[in-house]
């Protein structure tokens, strides 16, 4: 999706148990017809939990008949985007030629690189019925020397990811392992990304070995060391404890982190470099028409004054 910058999410509760680093609760945003965007990332404490430097929340939101989202083509650069949807389905072009329909449960990434055009509507059929959507879109920076590479497009549907069912509660591992499986996606650095849904009164571990760590709740409520957290909340957690989440609740989050990278990112609009030189080239080629055009499309997102 297409971003632009907002205020600060707010932090969450004043009290944490000692495995917390950070409680963010993402400030809401009304992009029109109802459409409601909730942002936990990038944030004025915490520029990224791992490779992860933005997150959206958005909706849920229920489109009537003839309505639907239109996010024209837009760029992005040293980034790839992972987009999962919980309900609704979205209609994803981009400029490498990939056209597919993202559905519910399915790993779509979109590795922008060196850079990459793209766009993303409600699909014919849902649009003419109408349909209710919820989903989430991340932003997973990409690790020095691997800023440049090519664009490139992974889709795996929601029956192709390792799914691992435990007493009370589901995991569907998207990226990276978890819960000892691991997904087909590829990835150019260590990053991992995971739907969990509890019943109430399961407990559900996080694992202790990857080097940042970060738990969305979407919906519900969870127990950590004695202390109590509603969804939506982005919880992100100290290096090295062992943590274990009890769902108060029906509960669906998504745990998510990853290897730090070697240093901080500018963020521009839809960019994001090591460089702020290589930020300006890319203003200047999506303002010149140097991005490759996206098939089927004849609208675009003007760059921002």
């Amino acid at each position: 999706m297409s971003w632009q910058p907002s205020n600060d999410p707010v932090l969450g509760d004043p009290r944490t148990c000692d495995a917390l680093d950070l409680i963010i609760v993402p400030r809401t945003r009304d992009l029109g017809d109802g459409f409601a965007v909730r942002r936990a990332l990038p944030h004025g404490k915490r520029q990224m939990v791992g490779p992860f430097i933005f997150f959206d929340h958005f909706g849920p939101v229920q489109f009537m008949a003839g309505k639907g989202m239109d996010v024209r083509p837009h760029p992005h650069i040293g980034l790839a985007t992972v987009t999962y949807l919980f309900d609704g389905s979205i209609m994803h072009r981009d400029s490498e030629g990939n056209i597919q329909e993202i559905q519910p449960g399915a790993m779509n990434l979109m590795t922008a690189g060196r850079g990459i055009a793209h766009s993303e509507r409600t699909p014919d059929v849902q649009r003419r019925d109408g349909q209710k959507m919820l989903g989430l879109q991340s932003w997973i920076a990409l690790p020095a020397g691997s800023e440049e590479i090519a664009p490139s497009f992974q889709h795996y549907a929601a029956e192709a990811l390792p799914t691992v069912k435990e007493n009370g509660f589901t995991a569907r591992i998207i990226a990276g392992s978890g819960f000892g499986v691991k997904s087909p996606v590829s990835m150019v650095s260590p990053w991992f990304y995971t739907e969990v849904t509890a019943q109430a009164g399961t407990s559900v571990p996080l694992d202790p070995d990857h080097e940042e760590r970060a738990i969305y709740l979407v919906d519900g409520e969870v127990e950590i060391a004695n202390e109590r957290y509603e969804g939506p909340r982005l919880l992100i957690f100290r290096p090295g404890d062992r943590i274990t989440v009890k769902a108060v609740r029906p509960t669906r989050m998504m745990f998510l982190g990853g290897d730090a990278l070697e240093g901080p990112r500018h963020i521009w609009w839809n960019f994001v470099s090591s460089s702020k030189e290589r930020i300006e080239q890319a203003k200047q080629d999506w303002k010149t028409g140097r991005f490759a055009a996206v098939p089927q499309e004849h609208e675009f997102i003007p760059l921002p004054e």
